[in-house]
């Protein structure tokens, strides 16, 4: 970082930055974590449904459930839609509102898994800007204490003072941008894959009742 003519290292500018520097590093590295391993887990986890759903309305079509479930069976390792349609499947001699409630069960699972630490982007988002503010209200009560103890004020200890005091919100507010940009964007994908299931769900049941000649709450 350059100021005038000056050049700061990152190591310079954390020991400027006081005692909050420390909380802003935690939060900074938990938010790169966090939003890393999200992105990792998200893409280990194939979020696809087209293919699944069209494979499944293949079997309904034949009336081959059984040859539905082994299909899904052999992807529920990386495919969370494969885990939520043989939820469906397995229920496939039930009503339609009995395979609406399981399917619901199972979908929200697994979409919570998929949202395990949004919350805590959303916290570090929150907080992480409030550190930095609180470190540069302290910074600036030093600056102030120098400036009364000082024989001569000069506008030189005022502006050191002030940059110095304002480097933690800088650095909080880089960190809420990260979380909030992260957490945004790992929703949009969630979410998107939360209405593809439902729709997906909402147009299999309807088969799956038909195929099955499901009228009444059978037990399977």
């Amino acid at each position: 970082m350059e100021t005038g003519t000056e050049t700061f290292s990152l190591l310079q500018l954390f020991q400027m930055g006081g005692v909050f520097m420390w909380p802003l590093l935690v939060f900074s590295v938990a938010t790169v974590a966090l939003a890393a391993e999200r992105t990792v887990y998200l893409m280990y986890h194939n979020l696809r449904l087209d293919d699944l759903k069209a494979a499944v309305h293949g079997y309904i079509a034949q009336k081959d459930f059984a040859g539905a479930r082994e299909y899904l069976s052999a992807r529920t390792k990386r495919r969370i839609g494969a885990r939520i349609l043989l939820t469906l499947i397995d229920r496939a001699r039930l009503s339609e509102h009995r395979m609406e409630k399981a399917v619901e069960a199972e979908a929200g699972s697994c979409i919570g898994r998929l949202e395990n630490g949004f919350n805590f982007l959303t916290t570090l988002g929150a907080v992480a800007p409030l550190t930095g503010f609180l470190g540069t209200v302290s910074g600036m009560i030093g600056a102030f204490k120098a400036i009364a103890e000082a024989t001569e004020v000069n506008a030189q200890i005022v502006a050191n003072g002030i940059y110095e005091a304002l480097i933690t919100t800088v650095f909080g507010l880089i960190i809420a941008l990260v979380a909030v940009t992260a957490h945004s964007l790992l929703t949009h994908v969630v979410d998107k894959f939360a209405a593809e299931v439902e729709k997906t769900c909402s147009d299999l049941i309807t088969e799956l009742a038909t195929a099955a000649g499901n009228t009444g709450d059978a037990a399977q």
